[in-house]
């Protein structure tokens, strides 16, 4: 087998490899189960239909001027004089501009409308939880229901979830793929996302960033139900957990040792009361880290954001 072969044969090989191990793959951000998803679906669609104007036409030319100017074809015109061509010049420029200014407007108006910063519109009252990213797990704090757990997010269906997001460690990022985008989470800020889910359903949740060998680990289940099910997972997180204050959120905060070189995915935990001000004290911890410790104390007051 020559070498040309050889490389025809290898390319053919991983072709086949890719179109098998994505088969199984599925497009969570094109089945989007929330508004702000959907929206973000159709704003991504709309790119690549706008970019394939220009992508298509160009594959399409390239075969199309390769095959009537191959060196069989007598018939075609040979021009070694031409150089310019006014029409030309029109549809090569004219084209892909008229397409930035579009997406460019797009970009602008969406920029706003899907700011995760904004609150969603609804007559529902928005629920909230502070999330905080650790090594290597996820932590998920209801300050209004007083509970808290670990690697599970429970809400109400059609009512919107006002996140409060940082990170006891390295930069991270919450992402829920079928609701929404992703905001990143870093050590003594606080970032903010607001989604909502429109359709019931237990919807995967990960680390949307690379954060060191554990961070493939960092997975969680988003369970979406009725207003009922909601106040039984409540009903059963304080019946079934402990306290959550600083010094435990610290030894929570702690990695545990790897199996075979991974990190398995920490176990669903439970608290049934959470420290007043926690969230906020986690945050503090590294706005004041430069500070004496009694200066810290007086400066990062317990309370919430």
């Amino acid at each position: 087998m020559n070498n040309r072969k050889y490389h025809s044969f290898f390319r053919t090989c991983l072709t086949l490899l890719g179109a098998v191990s994505l088969s199984g793959c599925s497009l969570a951000l094109f089945d989007s189960k929330g508004t702000i998803g959907v929206q973000e679906g159709n704003l991504i669609l709309t790119a690549i239909g706008l970019m394939l104007l220009v992508v298509i036409p160009a594959i399409v030319m390239t075969v199309l001027f390769g095959w009537r100017y191959r060196a069989s074809n007598k018939a075609a015109t040979y021009s070694p004089d031409w150089s310019h061509s006014y029409g030309i010049e029109a549809v090569v420029w004219g084209g892909p501009i008229l397409i930035i200014v579009v997406l460019a407007m797009i970009t602008w108006k969406t920029s706003h409308s899907l700011d995760p910063y904004k609150p969603i519109e609804s007559e529902v009252k928005p629920i909230q939880v502070d999330v905080v990213a650790m090594n290597w797990k996820w932590l998920f704090i209801y300050p209004e229901q007083g509970v808290a757990a670990v690697n599970e997010l429970v809400f109400p269906v059609n009512t919107p979830v006002s996140f409060n997001i940082t990170s006891d460690s390295v930069m991270n990022t919450l992402s829920i793929p079928q609701l929404g985008g992703m905001v990143y989470a870093m050590a003594g800020q606080r970032t903010q996302l607001h989604l909502v889910a429109n359709e019931p359903g237990d919807y995967f949740g990960q680390s949307g960033n690379y954060s060191g060998n554990g961070f493939s680990s960092m997975r969680f289940t988003t369970h979406v139900g009725s207003e009922a099910d909601f106040e039984a997972w409540v009903a059963r997180a304080r019946a079934g957990g402990s306290a959550l204050d600083f010094a435990r959120f610290k030894a929570l905060a702690r990695p545990g040792e790897p199996v075979n070189h991974r990190y398995p995915v920490h176990p669903v935990t439970y608290y049934s009361n959470v420290q007043p001000g926690l969230f906020k004290q986690i945050i503090d911890q590294y706005q004041y880290a430069d500070r004496p410790a009694d200066a810290r104390a007086v400066a990062a007051p317990v309370e919430n954001p």
